[in-house]
């Protein structure tokens, strides 16, 4: 999950923004801090929660909605189809006629599915049973008899098993009580007494999902995975993690999680500590998290939502051992859960080990009523305003944060009002073309959006706009342009074909609903969440059809009044608004320490001697229960896979090469799939690299002005119409991929001097509409209007300036890893000035070119498009196909027409082998950089550091084999979660492993030190040496942490991803004979290997540091002798 935003797009650190290149809204979501428990994809990093700004509901309609027209990587489908699936395209009507999208054949038969919902037990009642036929679900809702449990028991024929259980979970303030709990349940429990089952689980779980959600109402554990067995243990654990944890009985535990007073020596000043508390500090050192805190706070006076459910670091200390566990008991039992299975495996199963379970317990007939959400009434009389601060570096502009922030409803909407509002919300801003995204960005006004618009996921909706760097003399001109822009609409409408293409929009991303890696059952559990946590039906929730065709019957009979009504009624006559002004403040970091520390020795005053030993004595125990080793026969509780259990053969998907397809001199390649109901996936991939590398941020806006500054024939508007008419998304991304060096030997080490890069236009459409996509896909590569987009450039600059020092603030590890990593190859070196910290300067120089000197700019512009529309332009071209057999065959004439149709012939210029040459970016990167090997520091204003040290451990041409990734693995699961988490109380601790370029790094993230983590990285090789030897001594540990490493390999992809990564794989040139030889380097891991590679870190290469963090971070650790080379950034 701490992969790069391209590829994890639902997952955004701080509630900050979650845009696509297609669709460019910020969608932060306006629900308080939604934390997850996480297990990242490549780095099992050591923190359990995080905050996400896209929308936590994922109910089928909302998630669609809010994912429209984004690129095939990141866009979401179903299980299944309906049949005969179809949305009118162009001008509505209330019919169904149009594109079909097939439904999915089952593997299973109907009757199959049928019998599962018919599963009875003695224990449960059956309350209801249904048939989501959009999707395919066989749906049985149970109560099981003694505790009043609820149970959706969901039937598919996904593989991809999942299970969650849900409770109701309304704090009354914001201690971050529920947040806490979430992470305190996972630390052991009665019959799993472990102190941390859930570190067991990451480290030998074939799992696809692992993880723990805290909501500002709910908390939800769940478990995904395609192994049966292997599921059933998950299941297991997290059951009696929530249901009998430890944390309930142990103090210990809710001073690790949560908070604790800690001193080492009588005359050392007091701290606090905790995991919980020092991820909750780097959320409020955010702007974005702040701004969302406020507007949440405003407009919920009254309610539960009105309070952090995450916990503000202020007053997280005051939570007591008694509060937290009272907590648990309140709202923790069976009566008050929500249980959810999705899958292949027999009811039967789920059923008998509930009832194991829930037996245990009596019922609790007052655990539903102490837990209800009460209802915020409109009780403004006019609307508010309000003012506050947020932190602001030395060096960074004094802009403001204007968002305005309505409360839609206070009482249930139906399901036609929420397709409804979701179309409307898409309309107003679901694409940077919708009209009030538009009018916001192109006023000038300010940098970048910020609210994200419509927020349905918790009891009440919330709609919310307004930008961020606003200048303080336009502050009340933004309140105002949003008022006048709905009034304009509300009067005016929509056109017609804007209506039709939102409505084809939304209606293509609910049928397909593409989950990506995302487990589709989760999907589902948590859209059925949204209207079950109410006591509402769980399986209407995921229902479209029946409001879609009454909507479409509306749209038809009254066009556009139908959103001009709810505007005019839930926006402009609604008096329960809220404006939020940020303030930015240069003192403020100052000011919040100060307070920390006044506050801190206030306490220590009133200490008596005893007390303070007390705590020295705490502070020492805990310490030595956190590095404690569990008893092997604690251990031994928590159930395993064997290695018998695994696959032993690597996954490989279809791929067939056509090279000089019809005769155009340019590349095929396709992947025939089982089934992709009749969807085709394309990428249309182009060779950019006679782009100068100097120019390659050019290229950057270029690629963001194919899909927002339209071309010689069409608008901006018109462009976008016809993408959402015609298509399920278009989308531009660059790629750039390191290749096999020619005669290079399997697993070797490269040099990074062998790449490839391209930008790829990633589209998804009906077989029947493929030749409009391919002609939208060639007009913006070929005819986007560039002379006329100075103001378009202007503000695309602003707004990556405002996000990119979002990002540095909020996920400073990632920045810090891309400069260790640019230290030591020019393939490093290139990334990092692309997307690094260097890239914030350079993002500010272009925007000064474009204020000034916009002819230079343009040229320059139009130099880059004519560097990629070359002479060798065909030579350079890959179109990348996934679709199932008969689509495939039903695209070709148009794969054909389209590939004649391209710039320049088939016998124009070829270009090189880029894995036998040095590639041109890395020859002029030799000549701008020379790998300066030092020690650096950022300054940002933040109250957390992102601490990172890496160096090489492989020398280019050396050979690392597969165990190499078990070693590295098993090391950040182990020694970096107990060390930098557990004991230091940062929010994560990772390491990461670059095989294929032999460099190693250590990263923390929403860390409370600096120095004492790099002393912990310099002692991890030795930590790494001693577990070899236990390894040796007990090998279950080592096939636990074959088999998680096998798990990282197996994740379940999508049709569209399955298809994108044969292509990668491809274009790396690495065969399916050496994944495999890999994989059974991987299988037959040693602890021989462990020593190897604990011997190689002991001696890392040239080791050097990168770190973000706050200016009194810094000259902390320069006093513990840690000096860096000092940088201020925001």
């Amino acid at each position: 999950l701490h992969k790069s935003a391209r590829k994890r797009r639902m997952c955004a650190f701080v509630l900050s923004v979650v845009t696509s290149t297609s669709s460019r809204v910020s969608r932060t979501i306006l629900t308080s801090a939604i934390s997850f428990a996480s297990v990242p994809a490549k780095s099992a990093t050591a923190s359990r929660s995080f905050t996400t700004s896209q929308h936590a509901r994922f109910a089928l309609q909302r998630q669609c909605a809010a994912n429209v027209g984004t690129a095939p990587a990141s866009s979401l489908r179903p299980a299944f189809k309906p049949n005969n699936a179809s949305f009118g395209l162009g001008r509505l009507s209330s019919s169904n006629a149009g594109v079909s999208i097939a439904r999915h054949s089952a593997v299973l038969s109907e009757d199959v599915f049928t019998q599962q919902m018919a599963v009875t037990h003695d224990s449960f009642e059956v309350v209801k049973k249904d048939i989501v036929d959009e999707y395919g679900a066989y749906c049985t809702l149970y109560r099981h008899k003694q505790t009043g449990a609820e149970i959706l028991s969901v039937s598919t024929d996904d593989d991809n098993k999942v299970f969650g259980i849900t409770f109701r979970t309304p704090p009354s303030d914001s201690t971050g009580v529920p947040h806490i709990l979430e992470h305190s349940v996972l630390c052991g429990s009665k019959k799993f007494p472990t102190k941390d089952p859930f570190v067991e689980l990451i480290q030998g779980s074939l799992n696809t999902f692992l993880n723990a959600f805290t909501y500002p109402d709910r908390t939800c554990y769940p478990v995904a995975s395609q192994n049966k067995k292997d599921f059933y243990n998950l299941v297991n654990v997290y059951l009696d993690a929530v249901l009998n944890p430890r944390c309930v009985n142990d103090p210990m535990v809710l001073a690790q999680e949560g908070w604790h007073l800690e001193l080492e020596n009588k005359e050392d000043p007091l701290t606090y500590k905790g995991v919980v508390y020092n991820e909750m500090k780097g959320v409020y050192s955010s702007s974005d998290s702040l701004l969302t805190r406020e507007s949440m706070r405003s407009l919920f006076p009254d309610t539960t939502y009105g309070v952090d459910s995450g916990g503000d670091p202020t007053v997280i200390p005051d939570l007591t051992f008694e509060q937290f566990a009272g907590f648990h008991s309140k709202f923790y039992h069976p009566a008050n859960s929500r249980i959810f299975f999705y899958g292949d495996d027999p009811v039967e199963d789920r059923l008998q080990i509930l009832d194991e379970y829930l037996s245990e317990f009596d019922a609790s007939p007052q655990s539903k009523p102490d837990s209800e959400v009460a209802w915020q009434k409109k009780r403004f009389t006019e609307p508010q305003y309000q003012k506050h601060p947020y932190p602001a570096g030395a060096d960074q502009p004094a802009t403001h944060m204007i968002c305005v922030n309505w409360l839609l409803n206070e009482e249930p909407i139906s399901a036609y009002e929420e397709l409804a509002w979701a179309l409307l919300d898409h309309l107003l801003v679901g694409t940077s073309s919708s009209t009030l995204y538009r009018e916001l960005m192109e006023s000038g006004l300010g940098e970048s959006i910020t609210g994200g618009g419509l927020s349905d996921e918790l009891l009440q909706g919330t709609f919310s706009m307004g930008l961020k760097g606003v200048q303080p003399e336009n502050v009340e001109k933004v309140e105002a342009l949003v008022l006048k822009v709905l009034e304009k609409v509300a009067d005016e409408g929509f056109a017609e074909d804007d209506i039709a293409a939102s409505m084809n929009t939304v209606e293509f991303s609910l049928r397909e609903f593409n989950t990506g890696s995302f487990p589709k059952g989760l999907s589902f559990m948590l859209g059925a969440m949204s209207k079950w946590l109410y006591e509402k039906s769980p399986t209407e929730a995921l229902k479209f059809e029946e409001p879609l065709v009454e909507l479409k019957a509306s749209i038809a009979a009254d066009g556009s009044k139908v959103f001009q009504d709810l505007i005019r009624k839930k926006l402009l006559e609604n008096n329960h608004r809220v404006t939020v002004e940020m303030i930015p403040s240069k003192t403020l970091e100052a000011e919040e320490l100060k307070e920390e520390k006044d506050r801190l020795e206030a306490i220590k005053e009133k200490l008596s001697v005893e007390e303070i030993e007390n705590i020295i004595e705490t502070t020492k125990e805990l310490k030595r229960l956190q590095l404690a080793e569990d008893p092997p026969e604690a251990v031994a509780t928590i159930p395993a896979l064997q290695l018998d259990d695994l696959d032993k053969k690597t996954r490989e998907y279809p791929i067939e090469i056509e090279e000089n397809a019809f005769g155009s001199g340019s590349k095929v390649v396709r992947h025939e799939l089982g089934s992709t109901s009749g969807i085709a996936y394309v990428d249309f991939g182009v060779d950019i690299s006679s782009v100068p590398l100097s120019e390659v941020p050019i290229l950057s806006v270029l690629t963001r002005l194919m899909m927002e500054a339209g071309t010689s024939d069409l608008s901006n508007v018109e462009l976008r119409r016809q993408i959402g008419t015609h298509t399920g998304g278009i989308g531009v991304e660059m790629l750039k991929v390191p290749i096999e060096s020619e005669g290079a030997e399997e697993f070797e080490v490269a040099d990074g001097t062998r790449i490839m890069t391209k930008i790829f236009i990633k589209g998804k459409v009906t077989s029947d509409k493929t030749d409009e996509l391919f002609g939208l896909m060639k007009t913006v590569l070929t005819d986007t209007n560039i002379g006329d987009a100075q103001k378009k450039v202007i503000e695309i600059l602003k707004e990556t300036r405002s996000s990119k020092e979002s990002q540095i603030q909020g996920a400073g590890h990632s920045y810090a890893n891309m400069r260790i990593q640019s230290r030591y190859s020019h393939s490093g070196a290139i990334d990092e000035m692309l997307s690094g910290v260097t890239s914030l300067q350079t993002t500010k120089d272009l925007l000064k070119l474009a204020e000034e000197d916009w002819p230079s700019f343009l040229a320059r512009l139009d130099d880059v498009r004519k560097s990629i529309l070359n002479d060798s332009f065909r030579s350079g071209v890959i179109l990348n196909l996934t679709g199932d057999k008969k689509v495939l065959t039903d695209i070709e004439p148009s794969v054909e027409s389209f590939l004649g149709s391209l710039p320049g012939s088939a016998g124009g210029e070829k270009l090189p082998n880029f894995d036998s040459i040095e590639h041109p970016w890395v020859v002029q990167s030799k000549e701008m950089n020379s790998l300066t090997i030092e020690d650096e520091g950022f300054i940002v204003p933040t109250q957390v550091s992102y601490v990172g040290k890496g160096g090489r451990l492989y020398e280019p041409g050396e050979k690392v084999s597969g165990a190499a990734l078990v070693a590295s693995r098993y090391l950040r699961s182990t020694y970096m979660w107990d060390t930098i988490r557990v004991v230091g109380g940062a929010y994560g601790g990772m390491c990461n492993f670059d095989s294929k370029g032999g460099l190693f790094t250590f990263l923390s993230y929403r860390d409370p030190n600096l120095a004492s983590t790099l002393d912990a990285y310099d002692a991890a090789a030795d930590a790494l040496a001693s577990s070899a030897e236990q390894l040796a001594q007990r090998p279950e540990l080592l096939s636990k942490a074959i088999i998680g490493m096998v798990g990282e390999l197996d994740k379940a992809l999508s049709p569209d991803q399955k298809g994108w990564v044969s292509l990668v794989r491809h274009l790396g040139g690495e065969s399916p004979e050496t994944r495999q030889k890999r994989r059974d380097q991987i299988l037959n891991t040693s602890a021989d290997d462990f020593r190897d590679f604990a011997s190689r870190l002991k001696n890392l290469k040239d080791a050097s540091v990168a770190v973000v963090s706050s200016k009194g971070g810094f000259e902390a650790a320069a006093e513990a002798g840690k000096d860096m080379k000092l940088t201020e950034l925001v």
